[in-house]
C-alpha cells in the first residue's frame, strides 16, 4: 500500500511545504490538497514550491472540478509542472462542492466530469483533442505525462470512474462501504473493456493517531460533514431507499443544512449531527496498531493508497509515528538474507 497526505492550502503557504517536505521524509509518496480557491490559496502555485523543494513525492489536488477552471487552462497547469520537475503531478477530478457552491454554482454534470477528464488527459499527455469545436495541443509539451483520478460516491458517478478513471478515489475509510464502492467500479470498468487491475483505488480520510477517543473524534467530526454534504446530493437523487448502503445514507438525516466558512475544519460547528460510530467508521483514528488494523483491512479489499487528512492538532506526531510504525508494518517484508 502507498501513502499519502491530503493538507490545506491554509496561510502561510511555506508551512504547506514543510508539512510536504516532513511527510517525504516520513516516507510518504503522494501530496494532495484541497482546491477551492476562495477558501483556501490557489494549490497550483503551492504545488511548484512542493515539487522544488521535494525529490519523489506525487503532488496533486484531491479534488478539482471541470467548472472552476477552463480545462485546457488546467491541463496546461499540470503539464508546465510536469516539464519543470518530471511529471510529479496527478490530476483528481470531481464534480466540486465548496470550490463552486460558495460562488453559489452547482456542482458539475457526470457528462462534464466525464469530458473535462478526457480533454484534461490528452492535452496534459501531449496528445491532441478536441475541445469546443477545435483541435488543440501543447506546441511547447513534449514530456509531460499525467494520470487523472476520478472522485465518487453515487452508482452514475462510479460507473464514471471504472469507464475513465485511472484512479479512483474515495474520501472515506469505512471497509463495508468501501468493499462495495470499489466492486462497483471495478464491475463498471469490465463492462466498459477495460482492465479493472489498472485502476488505482485510493481511500482518503482523516488520520489520527492518538489515545483520547473523544478528541480524536471531535477533531475529525467535519470530515463526516464534508461528506455529508455529497451524500445529500445522492439521497436527493435516488432516494432514501436505494441500492446505496444504508450504512453510507442514513446518518445524513439530522444534517441541518452547512456553512462552507466552516469546511474541512476541526470544530465544524454544522458537523455537531454526526455521531460518533461515523467518525470511527469514516476515520481512522487509535493507537498505532487500531490504525494498522484497519489499513490492513483496506488492503485487503483492494485498496492500493491510503492518503490522510491532516486537518487536526496532530500533524507531525501523526506523521512520525505513520514513517516510524506503520507505514512500515503495510510494506513487503524483505530480508537481507534468506
Amino acid at each position: 500500500m502507498d501513502f499519502g497526505v491530503v493538507l490545506q492550502t491554509n496561510p502561510p503557504a511555506w508551512r504547506v511545504v514543510q508539512l510536504a517536505q516532513l511527510a517525504e521524509a516520513h516516507g510518504f509518496d503522494w501530496v494532495w490538497t484541497f482546491d477551492s480557491h476562495l477558501l483556501w490559496q490557489e494549490p497550483y502555485v503551492i504545488y511548484s514550491q512542493i515539487l522544488d523543494k521535494t525529490k519523489r513525492v506525487m503532488v496533486g489536488p484531491m479534488v478539482t472540478n471541470p467548472s472552476t477552471r477552463d480545462w485546457s487552462v488546467t491541463a496546461s497547469l499540470f503539464a508546465t509542472l510536469n516539464e519543470m520537475y518530471g511529471n510529479r503531478t496527478v490530476c483528481g477530478i470531481g464534480r466540486g462542492d465548496s470550490a463552486v457552491r460558495v460562488t453559489n454554482g452547482k456542482p458539475a454534470t457526470l457528462k462534464e466530469v466525464r469530458e473535462a477528464t478526457h480533454v484534461i488527459r490528452e492535452l496534459a499527455n501531449c496528445r491532441p483533442v478536441d475541445y469546443k469545436g477545435a483541435t488543440l495541443q501543447f506546441p511547447w509539451a513534449r514530456t509531460s505525462s499525467l494520470e487523472v483520478w476520478v472522485a465518487a460516491y453515487g452508482p452514475l458517478a462510479l460507473k464514471l470512474a471504472g469507464e475513465v478513471g485511472d484512479g479512483f478515489i474515495l474520501q472515506l475509510a469505512d471497509v463495508d462501504i468501501a468493499r462495495w464502492m470499489i466492486t462497483s467500479v471495478r464491475q463498471a470498468a469490465a463492462d466498459a473493456g477495460r482492465d479493472p487491475a489498472e485502476i488505482t483505488f485510493c481511500v482518503a480520510a482523516p488520520n489520527y493517531v492518538g489515545t483520547d477517543w473523544q478528541h480524536m473524534r471531535d477533531q475529525c467530526r467535519w470530515f463526516g460533514g464534508m461528506v455529508g454534504n455529497h451524500v445529500a446530493d445522492i439521497v436527493a437523487r435516488y432516494g432514501e431507499h436505494s441500492e446505496i448502503p444504508g450504512a453510507f445514507t442514513d446518518y445524513i438525516k439530522g444534517r441541518q443544512g452547512y456553512d462552507y466558512n466552516e469546511h474541512g475544519r476541526a470544530g465544524n460547528t454544522h458537523a455537531e449531527f454526526v455521531p460518533d460510530e461515523i467518525v470511527d467508521r469514516f476515520c481512522i483514528l487509535g493507537t498505532a496498531d487500531d490504525h494498522i488494523a484497519k489499513l490492513k483491512q483496506l488492503a485487503e479489499i483492494g485498496v492500493d493508497q491510503f492518503s490522510g487528512y491532516l486537518q487536526h492538532d496532530n500533524k507531525e506526531e501523526t506523521l512520525r509515528v505513520y514513517g516510524e510504525t506503520i507505514i512500515p508494518a503495510l510494506q513487503a517484508h524483505v530480508v537481507a538474507k534468506s
